[in-house]
């Protein structure tokens, strides 16, 4: 089949790879156009345009799909077969009429759950122990359309959102793989979603990512393995930024929230429990683990974490 792809991150890279060695004919590549990155605001390409410049396949950037330049550039390539992972804009109803077998996402969650853009950390901020990808016809709502199939995955109990991503990721391609064979070969049956069971998963930001300590120590545990590595659980100590990249939970001991409940381990108090930081960040310095930190700053116990 001819197929345009869109999509934006590394999740979305890893399918078109997946596609472009199979024995379907990527086209044309839509992505968001190159963004500021890091401190210094170096303009960066995503990586499926880094991926299609690679494999020397048309890259199309536009800001928005609703103009009718867009509209007719796509009408002209005359897909059999768009496909979405992760792209980043909702496409008008007159795309989605376009290709012949229709407009196919590929979504990183068990739909109806978890509609939107943050489903792989949400999953882990709610605490769910299963999660999955979910192949689906796009339709003019936000991942509101037909599911076609679905592969379901366990989630570690200390499994971060990165790590999760990366599962996630091949798992999204195989699964495209089979529900493309499938279509063309007339063996799909369409599954409309009950709209009762739908969530939403909100866009995630900075300003969310500060710890509350009066939360349990696995709910502190599920919110910094969620937004890990990005936007990064935090907290303060002694006025400065101190990220949380991973935690375990530590049923030994127990304190005030915040509080510093050892002298040698990075062990603090929660509303109920304690959590162990494993890999932290302070402000103006590298990643490291957090024993290594602990000797290196001398934190002592009882000391209180913002």
């Amino acid at each position: 089949m001819k197929v345009v792809f869109m999509g934006t991150p590394d999740f979305a890279a890893v399918t078109l790879e997946t596609l472009i060695k199979s024995n379907h004919e990527v086209v044309a590549v839509y992505t968001q156009p190159d963004k500021p990155f890091g401190r210094k605001k170096i303009i960066k390409a995503s990586a499926v345009k880094v991926k299609a410049v690679e494999e020397k396949i048309p890259v199309y950037q536009p800001n928005s799909l609703k103009n009718s330049e867009e509209i007719e550039n796509i009408r002209n390539i005359n897909p059999d077969v768009i496909v979405v992972v992760a792209y980043g804009q909702i496409l008008p109803k007159q795309i989605l009429e376009i290709p012949k077998y229709g407009c196919i996402n590929v979504h990183a969650s068990l739909l109806p759950k978890y509609r939107g853009a943050s489903p792989i950390q949400t999953s882990i901020l709610s605490g769910d122990d299963v999660t999955g990808v979910t192949t689906m016809y796009m339709s003019e709502g936000l991942d509101t359309g037909d599911i076609i199939d679905s592969v379901e995955t366990n989630i570690g109990e200390n499994e971060t959102a990165s790590e999760l991503f990366e599962r996630l990721a091949p798992m999204g391609a195989t699964l495209l793989e089979k529900t493309l064979y499938n279509i063309e070969c007339g063996l799909v049956t369409r599954i409309p979603q009950d709209e009762s069971k739908a969530s939403y998963a909100p866009i995630l930001t900075k300003e969310m990512a500060k710890i509350n300590f009066n939360m349990s120590a696995r709910c502190v545990h599920k919110f910094i393995c969620g937004l890990s590595d990005w936007p990064c659980a935090y907290c303060s100590l002694e006025g400065k930024k101190l990220k949380v990249y991973r935690s375990v939970l530590n049923d030994e001991y127990s304190g005030n929230p915040g509080e510093i409940l050892d002298n040698k381990r990075f062990i603090v108090g929660c509303e109920s429990g304690a959590v162990e930081f494993v890999e932290v960040q302070l402000e103006g310095k590298k990643k490291m683990l957090a024993k290594d930190f602990l000797n290196g700053i001398g934190l002592k116990k009882g000391k209180k974490l913002n």
